[in-house]
């Protein structure tokens, strides 16, 4: 769990898209799904976190956001010093719910697919 206050008063002005899609790059991203998301890599690496909003919604005490994170993945060899395989990166992505609690900007993100 973490919190997301920036994006919980951007609400009241109507910014919750923009404010949304730069605050999450400010947290750990230890604490979202990225290596669960993984389909054609082995490693998550978050150094370039992008994310688009699918939809929101505002309910009494929550707010839902379902978004695409973009990351990359890095293809690793074994690490043998005669393997040959080159350390390679490609663009991975994956969707997630953002569940924001209104009262206290208290977050949590799950994977879904």
């Amino acid at each position: 769990m973490f919190y997301l206050p920036l994006s919980l008063q951007a609400l009241q002005h109507h910014q919750l898209p923009q404010v949304f899609k730069q605050e999450i790059k400010t947290i750990d991203a230890r604490l979202l799904p990225l290596q669960q998301g993984l389909r054609y890599s082995s490693y998550a690496n978050a150094s370039n976190l992008s994310a688009i909003i699918l939809n929101f919604k505002v309910e009494v005490n929550e707010i839902l956001i379902k978004t695409t994170l973009f990351y990359t993945g890095i293809i690793a060899g074994c690490n043998c010093a005669d393997d040959p395989t080159p350390i390679d990166e490609i663009t991975e992505c994956c969707d997630v719910l953002f569940t924001i609690n209104k009262s206290t900007a208290a977050t949590s993100v799950k994977l879904i697919n």
